[in-house]
């Protein structure tokens, strides 16, 4: 098994260092044909999110576009997919943070029976 980090993934979205681009998608073809068996963590998920957003100031609509690829490689290991991606269609509907789509998503899942936030309309949504 192996764990594809951050930086991999990026490399392989932004095709900005050749080598390194090579190298991802090299990894992620083999994960696809079974080859290898590839995991990675929700962190991850979120690491992509913020250096895209804060590093290289990609709006939101790009952004969904982006994790959606990610989530839709479903050949890499990913435990908290389907929390994951209602998080991106919620955060996709409303003018919450993903972060908090996330906590949201996540609560629901969990069969939370209430969300206790000082954030009026968080907690209302929910």
């Amino acid at each position: 098994m192996i764990f594809v980090d951050t930086n991999f993934f990026l490399r392989f979205l932004l095709e900005d260092i050749d080598d390194q681009y090579l190298e991802a998608k090299q990894l992620f073809l083999e994960g696809a044909q079974a080859k290898a068996t590839l995991v990675t963590s929700t962190i991850v998920f979120f690491e992509i999110y913020w250096v895209l957003h804060s590093f290289y100031g990609r709006k939101k609509k790009e952004l969904i576009a982006i994790l959606v690829k990610i989530l839709s490689m479903t050949f890499i290991i990913l435990e908290e997919r389907t929390v994951l991606t209602e998080s991106l269609n919620l955060f996709q509907k409303t003018n919450f943070s993903l972060e908090d789509c996330y906590n949201l998503s996540y609560a629901k899942d969990k069969s939370a029976k209430d969300f206790k936030s000082f954030d009026v309309k968080l907690a209302k949504f929910f």
